[in-house]
């Protein structure tokens, strides 16, 4: 394993970052496809084992039931100090598609400090490593928001804070609001980076460059369509309202072309696009979702590929500019 620090914090991470939206009761709310607590853990061993120290989960989760699995599983293999443990706030726990219900989502100040004292009562922890803002809050003014995560930070319940998918200048809004009141900045941001979706490097990424912010990209593998053909389809993808939002235009034809690497290295393709994003200079940490093992060993051995100069370009040359998409 490779370890780097969380943007320009001190803080070690590994280089991979084990995404736990796949852990949690399948009963318990979206996504439906969800391994319980007895799946979950062999592949949170294996990632353990592989010397992954970083976790990202979120109070939205499975209804809060991620946040139950995942800390109950890391404390069986893993010391409190050794394990860097994030979540997020800004939906409700009964999940994304949940109807609006006040002050249970949201990013006011009493919905952030009722939220992370019920998230670390899930997680079994005093404490979170990184605390982020799941996404932008327009019924908030940005002030409050800041404020109530500065006192979260100077209370002792989360060591930084991060942000998710929003625009760059909301992003640099809310940095300049911190810095100007003396308040806890973000130390990352954690949005969606891939071969099928790349218009981040247009403003947010020379941002977070910029500012020496860390970038934790969700999705580094487009729910799985790099990892596979382009005709071939799962269960979860044919059921995935939300990544079908996601599709662009260009998609086959990169898709083609990391197949085409992959079976010239014969190497899986998960390998090929994962590289590509690990090879991002800004990139901390890709956050990976495994279901399986074998998935796993993927992720890890992507950290050994070095991609060539015209590898990279025939992965980039068939993008085309899309719309803007995932902040929903």
């Amino acid at each position: 394993m490779e370890y780097g620090k969380l943007g320009s914090t001190g803080m070690d991470i590994s280089r991979l970052c084990l995404g736990c939206m796949t852990f949690g009761q399948p009963h318990a709310g979206i996504p439906p496809w969800t391994l319980d607590e007895s799946a979950a853990r062999p592949i949170v061993r294996k990632a353990v084992e592989c010397g992954i120290n970083f976790f990202d989960t979120a109070n939205s989760y499975s209804a809060g039931t991620s946040e139950q699995i995942v800390g109950k599983i890391l404390r069986e293999f893993l010391s409190r100090d050794e394990m860097v443990l994030a979540t997020k706030v800004y939906y409700p726990i009964e999940g994304l598609g949940s109807a609006m219900r006040p002050n249970k989502q949201g990013l006011s100040r009493k919905a952030i400090i009722a939220e992370i004292d019920a998230s670390l009562s899930r997680l079994g922890t005093d404490y979170v490593d990184l605390y982020q803002v799941h996404r932008w809050d327009y019924t908030t003014a940005i002030e409050e928001t800041m404020e109530a995560l500065h006192d979260i930070v100077r209370a002792g319940k989360a060591r930084y804070i991060g942000a998710s998918s929003m625009y760059a200048w909301q992003f640099a809004k809310a940095q300049e609001v911190a810095r100007s009141n003396g308040w806890t900045t973000f130390s990352t941001m954690q949005n969606l980076v891939n071969l099928l979706y790349r218009e981040e490097e247009r403003e947010m990424l020379p941002l977070c460059r910029d500012q020496g912010v860390g970038i934790l990209p969700w999705s580094p593998l487009a729910r799985g369509r790099l990892t596979r053909p382009f005709n071939i389809q799962t269960a979860r993808s044919k059921a995935d309202n939300f990544g079908k939002t996601l599709e662009g235009e260009a998609d086959e034809a990169i898709i083609s072309v990391v197949q085409k690497i992959a079976e010239r290295r014969g190497s899986p393709m998960a390998q090929i696009a994962l590289a590509w994003v690990l090879n991002k200079p800004e990139v901390s940490a890709p956050i990976v979702g495994a279901s399986t093992i074998a998935q796993v060993d993927d992720a890890i051995s992507a950290l050994s590929v070095e991609l060539t100069t015209d590898e990279i370009v025939a992965l980039e040359e068939p993008y085309k500019a899309r719309a803007i998409a995932g902040f929903s």
